[in-house]
């Protein structure tokens, strides 16, 4: 999976009045330590070449600094403080874009009854109040060192939080299919979505699907052929009668890859019926949905385009580093009360298969024929089950984080989620507005979730977000 880099303003900022050496010993003490945090996923864009030594701290500084991040395109912003910082002239930034903001300053070295240094969080306190005012969401670090273990915790959240963010702004959902009849559970209101986030949603139609599908195939050029083999390489297919099944998802992968990248589609909403007949599959089709998710592109079964965008946000947390899956809720533990059976018939990503079993497409006998569907268990570690849903206006994310657990085998793809008290989280999911499909993602979330919540919670602006969880009621909020 390709990983795109989070582009990240970065403006130090000083108060005026305050020691100009000093705030700048301060500088050369933090910056180096900022730049090199979490190269392979962050690029950084500073203002060295436009603010006296570096720092953000005139009236006039804001829109030579507004007009650098802009052509540059920045994802996020981050204020580090070198001393009492300008509250003017961070917030006059901020405020010019809607993205992510981090601020954050280091302790003060020095304070004597004659002298104070730099009263970091001092000017913190102060600028954290003018960001509120002027309607500025943000986040930020304690008052702790460069190189201390929470600042490199707290900028790698700030990294996930902008990563989600990222991926949901200005986002087109590919709808490929309808959706199923029976599934009245997975409305969404495609007027609503655009309003209040600029997200739409994009038909694809299946015969788009079974006609590019069908041109990939007539072709057979060196890509599918690669493909085919590759998928035969890591996926036991000693139960299929010939290559045809293999042909199909190999083919449908790439057709749909192609036509969700035609259309600046970054996740789906999949009607796997649907898509199977279109590519004229013996088997299930939500094999497709595992590969697509490795590449990089998040499906949801039964056309559930919150499903997808919930998957989108799993996918992002985790930076690329995961790949997620959407799921259901399907079934109590037998012998394991805080147990619950994650599963689906397929849709689950190769590359979260444990490895001491090699996976297969299974040929699997029903009263509906014989067909082929992807069979694996996933493998062990930490795991955040989150989904994102709307009901009267309003929109909720709920958020959970569980473990992986010993269980009975079973069909398609699946894992066994043991959380601290399944009672809790089955009555939240219940009686909240929430249905039997579920995102996953491996990986410890909860906080990175909780901050993205109060990003898109926009009140004044008629978006609420309820930030939903299955702990005790109190635990926590936004």
């Amino acid at each position: 999976m390709k990983k795109e880099k989070i582009k990240i303003g970065l403006m130090p900022t000083k108060r005026i009045v305050f020691n100009w050496q000093t705030a700048r010993a301060e500088y050369d003490i933090i910056m180096p330590i900022i730049r090199a945090q979490m190269p392979d996923y962050v690029e950084f864009v500073d203002v060295d070449d436009i603010c006296e030594q570096g720092m953000g701290s005139y009236l006039t500084d804001i829109p030579k600094v507004v007009d650098k991040f802009t052509a540059a395109k920045v994802d996020a912003l981050f204020f580090p403080f070198c001393d009492f910082g300008e509250e003017y002239c961070v917030t006059g930034v901020a405020k010019a874009f809607n993205l992510p903001v981090l601020i954050w300053g280091s302790r003060d070295k020095l304070s004597t009854y004659e002298r104070r240094e730099k009263e970091t969080q001092c000017g913190i306190f102060a600028a954290a109040k003018v960001l509120r005012n002027y309607g500025v969401s943000f986040s930020y670090i304690w008052n702790c060192e460069a190189d201390s273990p929470d600042f490199v915790r707290g900028f790698e959240k700030f990294v996930r939080v902008a990563a989600a963010l990222k991926a949901v702004r200005n986002l087109n959902v590919a709808e490929i299919g309808d959706r199923p009849a029976g599934f009245y559970s997975v409305f969404h209101n495609q007027l609503a979505l655009i309003q209040n986030f600029n997200i739409s949603v994009k038909p694809i139609g299946l015969a788009a699907i079974g006609n590019r599908a069908a041109q990939i195939k007539e072709e057979n050029g060196k890509e599918l052929t690669d493909y085919i083999a590759d998928l035969k390489s890591r996926i036991d297919c000693s139960a299929l009668e010939d290559d045809s099944y293999v042909a199909g998802v190999a083919a449908g992968t790439l057709a749909i890859e192609q036509l969700m990248k035609e259309n600046d589609c970054k996740c789906a909403a999949f009607d796997c019926g649907g898509v199977r007949g279109a590519l004229g599959l013996r088997g299930s089709a939500c094999a497709i949905e595992g590969e697509l998710a490795d590449r990089g592109l998040p499906t949801a079964c039964e056309c559930d385009v919150w499903g997808a965008i919930s998957a989108l946000l799993c996918q992002a947390v985790s930076l690329g580093d995961e790949s997620p899956f959407l799921a259901d809720w399907t079934y109590r533990h037998p012998t394991n009360d805080n147990s619950e059976l994650i599963w689906h018939g397929g849709p689950f990503a190769w590359s979260l298969a444990r490895k001491d079993v090699k996976p297969e497409y299974k040929k699997v006998v029903s009263p509906r024929g014989t067909f082929y569907e992807a069979h694996w268990e996933l493998k062990s570690g930490p795991i955040t089950m989150f989904r994102m849903d709307e009901l009267d206006g309003d929109y909720y994310f709920f958020c959970g984080e569980g473990k992986s657990c010993e269980g009975p085998g079973t069909t398609g793809t699946y894992v066994w989620l043991e959380v601290d008290d399944w009672k809790r989280w089955e009555e939240k999911l219940v009686l909240g507005p929430y249905i039997h499909h579920v995102g996953g993602v491996y990986g410890n979330y909860f906080e990175i979730f909780r901050e993205v919540a109060k990003y898109l919670n926009k009140p004044k602006k008629g978006v609420n977000i309820v930030f939903d969880h299955p702990g005790r009621e109190g635990d926590y909020s936004l």
